[in-house]
């Protein structure tokens, strides 16, 4: 059942972002040209993709557990820090230059068309070049608290999820 949930939710996924129109990347690109053939219709597509997120946390996170796992896996870090802010820039940069990002080109990989190709093939070297990075480097471009703030969160609200570091907890790292 888990299989079977796992792929209607990729299905329905795809499907949107294909009716979006976020897997053509002239469209994506349309939205970021303020000054020439700008495109507002993303905003509403990624507004709408926000509240439907808003509520449905506030939905199943009140259940006791998830259906299909034996705890939620929520975010526990919440420290604005240089890895974070350089993963957001390098991201935009990315998805500023090729049109696409990570949701809309796996969807469009089916189009067999290069450009997927190519991004998806740099999102993966990316992605390498990433994990050498988070393994390979001093101190200061680790996620502060370590990795004991990787484990997944305990069941219930997510008010009650454990929390990342204190700003005091952070003065010493």
């Amino acid at each position: 059942m888990r299989l079977i949930s796992v792929y209607l939710i990729g299905l329905i996924f795809g499907v949107g972002i294909s009716i979006s129109g976020m897997a053509n990347p002239e469209k994506v690109l349309n939205f970021f040209d303020f000054t020439g053939t700008w495109d507002p219709s993303l905003a509403f597509v990624m507004g709408g993709g926000v509240v439907v997120a808003f509520f449905g946390y506030r939905v199943v996170l009140k259940r006791e557990g998830p259906s299909f796992d034996q705890i939620f896996h929520v975010p526990q870090n919440r420290t604005i820090d240089l890895k974070l802010l350089g993963g957001s820039a390098v991201f935009g940069v990315g998805w500023g230059l090729s049109g696409f990002c990570p949701g809309g080109a796996l969807p469009a990989l089916g189009t067999g068309r290069w450009e997927v190709i190519l991004f998806t093939l740099a999102l993966i070297a990316g992605m390498g070049v990433a994990r050498y990075i988070n393994t390979h480097t001093a101190k200061r471009f680790q996620t502060p608290g370590g990795p004991e703030l990787h484990q997944p969160a305990a069941h219930g609200p997510l008010t009650e999820a454990p929390r990342g570091p204190t700003t005091e907890q952070n003065i010493g790292n």
